[in-house]
């Protein structure tokens, strides 16, 4: 064999060495990636659920509360009489008016309703108590005109 025949079949070698070589770490990162997407994607599946569950946990615990807070005048422990008691939801659950069912309101009660441990009075909430506190509280009136007096005044001008 001449020279230039070893050296082709040495160069063929050293690239089908180089072609393997190459396959053969292809096909490790190949592999080692892959079980780091089904690791992740397995995290990712127990953190979701995990999720779902906090958010489903959450979600009964404000309608629990949202519940509670319109059936509370009826409960053995509240205060007042609860024909007296006004829902309004939002900013504060409830107005009371101790002594109405009786035809004499003796005052005004702003009544916000927690359940929870951890419940607190929102930035709005300690607002509002605090301007009931210092006495911004004041009454108002809108009279409004209806079509027909309008009407009637138009007619009695003319």
């Amino acid at each position: 064999m001449d020279i230039v025949a070893v050296i082709v079949i040495a160069a063929v070698a050293a690239i089908f060495v180089v072609i393997l070589f190459h396959h053969a770490i292809r096909i490790k990162f190949e592999r080692q990636f892959q079980g780091w997407c089904n690791e992740k994607i397995e995290e990712w599946e127990a953190e979701t659920e995990q999720a779902r569950k906090a958010a489903i946990s959450q979600s009964r615990a404000v309608l629990g509360g949202k519940f509670t807070e319109q059936m509370v005048p009826y409960f053995p422990d509240f205060r007042y009489d609860p024909t007296e008691a006004r829902f309004i939801g939002s900013p504060v659950d409830m107005i009371v008016f101790p002594g109405l069912s009786h035809g004499d309101p003796e005052e005004i009660v702003i009544l916000e309703v927690k359940t929870g441990p951890s419940s607190q009075l929102t930035a709005a909430q300690k607002k509002i108590r605090q301007l009931i506190e210092e006495g911004m509280v004041r009454w108002d009136e809108i009279h409004r005109i209806s079509e027909a007096e309008v009407e009637g005044e138009d007619e009695q001008v003319g």
